[in-house]
């Protein structure tokens, strides 16, 4: 099935390219230049992942970004930056992306990165039960449905794959490489980035009874990380 694909982004040569290869490889795009328009394009609803660039006219990239995620909208979002926009980069996935691109980037690379995160939908449960209780957390990964003592949690498409990883391997240490690799499909390990540490960070917030002292998601200094046995 073709995937509908909305790119934001107002260099002309950076939007042919990039389109051009993922028509290319069997999707279907929308390019816009502006961000406000890309704002009330994404809205809308019905793509299955955004290509967002975060300097755009009209409306930047990262409020579209928090102002989508405000609005509830859990569509994949990978953010296309500049290298030297490594503040950018952190804060783009502290408000929720589910990955980022630095240009000059080779379109064969975003094509696979982008192939990578629209996958995520068609692994289904795979490896792990329906629904999941430990402690007061409770996740359905057929509905992509949470709770934390009781209360429904907004999990973005990432934290889910995130949890399913840990609930897979629950009770095993397992190191950003590995999450790396495993939950965020980077080719190689070794990368470095805070993109795993932030993303525990975020579900620590929505999971966790008190996100200081976390019960569930456990730090291994100098290791990973490890969910609790019970």
């Amino acid at each position: 099935m073709k995937k509908r694909i909305l790119l934001v982004e107002d260099e002309p040569a950076v939007a042919r390219g990039v389109h051009d290869a993922l028509v290319f490889n069997g999707h279907v795009v929308e390019a816009v230049v502006d961000g406000r328009v890309g704002y009330e394009k994404a809205r809308e609803g019905g793509y299955d992942l955004i290509l967002l660039d975060l300097m755009l006219p009209g409306m930047a990239g990262l409020e579209v970004l928090a102002k989508l995620r405000e609005d509830g909208i859990a569509t994949p979002v990978v953010i296309l930056t500049a290298r030297g926009q490594e503040s950018d980069r952190v804060k783009g996935l502290e408000l929720g992306a589910d990955d980022y691109v630095v240009k000059p980037f080779s379109v064969r690379e975003l094509v696979a990165r982008v192939g990578a995160h629209l996958r995520r939908d068609e692994r289904g449960t795979e490896g792990a039960a329906p629904r999941v209780t430990l402690g007061g957390l409770e996740i359905d990964f057929t509905r992509r449905e949470a709770w934390c003592e009781g209360a429904p949690v907004a999990l973005l498409p990432k934290e889910f794959d995130l949890a399913r990883f840990l609930l897979e391997n629950r009770g095993r240490v397992v190191t950003r490489d590995e999450l790396l690799v495993k939950v965020w499909e980077y080719p190689v390990a070794g990368i470095q980035t805070r993109t795993v540490d932030n993303y525990v960070m975020k579900l620590r917030q929505k999971v966790e009874v008190d996100p200081t002292n976390p019960q569930f998601i456990l730090t291994v200094r100098g290791k990973g990380y490890r969910l609790a046995d019970t």
